[in-house]
């Protein structure tokens, strides 16, 4: 029988904040804080210039068995169990799939893909492949992914396994209810439990950054202020009256 199950989803202030972090600085963030394996490493951004922050909902796939998908269970169209995480979408929801990095199968077409924008889906991250990308690209869905193929998802050697369970994407741990955060960067698995520590331990980093980032451009020494070395830290005090942070 196979698994579906329903998340927990984070709280908006909470997704917020993660997405205003970016991903770079919440893997550098969760890295100090001793988490290091949080870059889904293998799908990258196929719609450069966006950035999508929400919980994740989780599609696992597994090396096709014929007995435990046949031919004969493509007919019903319900047992095709891809077609289940997207019944769960919710807007801003991120799908993040384990296609167990395999170049041969489409995960999602461009009519499961509208199905997902039409649900007001954030983005998706699959570890693998997604097909009809002359159509799914004029969606403007933001996209992390492997690559593309022509061929559907359990063409070649995949199943569809369980919906909303643990699973191993780009070789990173990821619970459903999980805020992944994507950009340029890449994408980012942030546990729920440790999204307000990332917040704010990030936020207490990158104050200065502004201050640092106008001085290196003058040309200043770079031992001085990245990072921002004590003795330069009045000098920035100073300049902070004048220019305060903005939330």
């Amino acid at each position: 029988m196979a698994e579906i199950n329903d998340i927990k989803r984070p709280a908006a202030e909470l997704i917020a904040g993660i997405k205003a972090v970016g991903a770079a600085t919440a893997s550098a963030t969760l890295a100090h804080m001793g988490i290091r394996n949080c870059h889904i490493t293998g799908p990258v951004t196929w719609n450069k210039g966006k950035s999508i922050a929400g919980p994740a909902l989780t599609l696992q796939f597994m090396p096709k068995r014929e007995d435990l998908y046949g031919e004969g269970e493509y007919a019903d169209v319900e047992k095709q169990l891809h077609r289940h995480v997207l019944y769960k979408v919710e807007k801003g929801d991120v799908v993040v799939v384990d296609a167990r990095g395999d170049m041969t199968a489409g995960v999602f077409g461009d009519m499961m893909m509208t199905y997902f924008r039409g649900r007001g889906g954030a983005g998706m991250v699959i570890d693998g492949c997604v097909r009809d990308f002359v159509n799914v690209q004029k969606l403007d869905v933001p996209l992390w992914l492997r690559g593309v193929t022509p061929n559907f998802h359990t063409q070649t050697g995949l199943m569809p396994f369980a919906v909303n369970t643990p699973i191993a994407c780009g070789g990173v741990t990821v619970i459903p209810g999980d805020i992944i955060v994507a950009d340029d960067d890449g994408a980012v698995c942030v546990p729920v439990a440790l999204a307000a520590q990332v917040i704010e331990q990030s936020n207490k980093h990158h104050e200065w950054e502004d201050f640092s980032r106008m001085k290196l451009m003058q040309g200043a020494p770079l031992q001085r202020y990245y990072p921002l070395h004590e003795e330069a830290r009045p000098e920035y005090e100073e300049w902070r009256k004048t220019n305060p942070i903005k939330h």
